[in-house]
């Protein structure tokens, strides 16, 4: 007779009994064919119900495991072929967690918002009335997104951006990384995409995995070098002309012009232009974008809500030219738009109210006296006169450049070792030519201000002695 010991379990006796003869089933101990007690007695043995063992036996009939006869009982199934699980081997240790998903304790150079400046209310509530209409709600939208929000964004981007763009001609995406797949979706994979270097090198690895080849454009104090394109022989340029990252470098018109002449040199080339922080431009109107000076349906425009609404806000979108935008309606047409309606409806709502305007004044506010802030912390710590920050007023981070004689990897170590992450230009950079030393990325989107003069005092400790320091007798 079966006997299990069925105390010190969790679940009912039924599932505990179901567990221990699936186990012995599995195990081998009973045989394919062999008959399995009779409820009654099989009950009595355990000192349980018959519903307890009747429960069991049916779960055990369901996945297959037993059958029952009729006037002869339940056997175990001999169709069954059970192959026994190895020993469970010791699982090999976690490999070490990248650099950029530690959870530092001071946080630098990661390129995050600020959470505290979400919009909850506002927001919350317009969710809820959302969710109240049922029929935009529940509706399909198309695959570039739903109408509204694509008539919200090319209304923001009349007013802001100067960019006179049909809402047919914008396409939404769950990030920027969903919108580059869409891309090689539209243009094929044979492209030769040209990256600025230093830049944003998840970039590259995107681009890569999608079969894309890349190839670099160095960087001068005007933004990515067109000669640097040209010997590149990329048919696909891909910039951030209004605040270069991470540089920060603002392309002059000059340059501009320069690019959109090397785009219609030969047909097919065309130009990315990342828009990624635009709204962000803490001095005068922010620089008109690459696309407003494009006559020729050359330029792709991408932005993102990550940095004007929160870095976990997954909704970006692309401006295709008239004819590219023409093909991604008959090409795309049978895809789903990768953002639930749920988001796209309150985000259409959260423009067209005006909302985000006032939300993006506030930011702007608030950062531009977070970075007098910060400055005035630099010139306060111990790091004054061994310092240079490199900056014009743009975006949420600037560049840093310190006076020592020690190198990056070690300051970069020095840090590490107290919880403090800040990020050198050369991780920025493909490798294939030299970053310029002792440079770092200094964000202040997110940054506590009462761990700041701490932070500093730790950078100016990890420089070693000042080049005036006295020297030991």
């Amino acid at each position: 007779m079966l006997t299990y010991s069925l105390e010190g379990q969790e679940g009912p006796l039924y599932e505990r009994l179901y567990r221990a003869i699936k186990k012995d089933i599995e195990a081998g101990t009973l045989a394919a064919g062999e008959r399995l007690p009779s409820k009654r007695s099989f009950a009595r043995n355990l000192g349980v119900s018959t519903i307890t063992v009747e429960g069991a036996y049916r779960q055990l009939a369901l996945e297959g495991y037993i059958h029952s006869e009729p006037k002869r009982g339940y056997f175990v199934e001999p169709r069954l072929r059970v192959r026994p699980r190895p020993a469970l081997q010791p699982a090999p240790p976690p490999p070490a967690r990248h650099r950029a998903n530690r959870p530092w304790r001071i946080e630098l150079s990661g390129n995050h918002t600020d959470p505290d400046c979400f919009p909850f209310s506002v927001w919350s509530r317009l969710m809820r009335e959302t969710v109240s209409d049922r029929r935009s709600f529940l509706s399909r939208p198309p695959a570039a997104g739903a109408p509204e929000l694509r008539e919200a964004i090319a209304s923001h981007l009349a007013a802001f951006r100067g960019m006179t763009v049909s809402p047919s001609q914008i396409v939404v995406g769950a990030g920027s990384e969903s919108l580059y797949v869409r891309l090689v979706q539209l243009l094929g994979r044979s492209r030769r995409i040209c990256l600025e270097d230093p830049g944003y090198r998840t970039l590259e690895r995107v681009y890569a995995s999608l079969g894309i080849t890349c190839a670099c454009a160095g960087l001068d104090e005007a933004g990515m070098k067109v000669s640097d394109l040209r010997a590149s022989g990329a048919d696909t340029a891909h910039t951030s002309p209004a605040h270069q990252f991470p540089t920060g470098i603002t392309m002059p018109a000059a340059r501009r012009y320069e690019l959109l002449a090397w785009a219609s040199e030969r047909p097919g080339r065309l130009i990315i232009e990342d828009d990624y922080d635009s709204e962000f431009r803490l001095e005068g109107r922010p620089v008109p974008p690459l696309q407003s000076l494009d006559s020729e349906g050359r330029v792709i425009y991408l932005n993102t809500f990550t940095k004007s609404l929160a870095s976990t806000v997954r909704l970006a979108y692309m401006v295709l030219p008239p004819e590219l935008a023409e093909r991604f309606e008959e090409k795309m047409r049978f895809s789903a738009c990768p953002v639930s309606n749920f988001e796209q409806y309150a985000l259409a709502k959260f423009i067209s109210r005006g909302y985000f305007e006032k939300h993006i004044n506030r930011m702007r506010s608030l950062y531009s006296r977070r970075r007098e802030a910060v400055l005035r912390a630099f010139a306060e710590s111990p790091l004054a006169g061994r310092c240079e920050t490199i900056e014009n007023r743009s975006g949420l981070h600037f560049l840093i450049r310190l006076k020592t004689a020690r190198s990056d990897g070690e300051i970069v170590r020095a840090l590490e070792a107290q919880g403090i992450h800040l990020a050198p230009l050369s991780s920025f950079s493909s490798g294939r030519e030299p970053a310029p030393p002792h440079t770092f990325l200094f964000c202040y989107s997110n940054i506590r201000l009462e761990t700041l003069p701490e932070a500093l005092a730790a950078i100016a400790r990890s420089l070693g002695p000042g080049p005036q320091a006295e020297r030991p007798l």
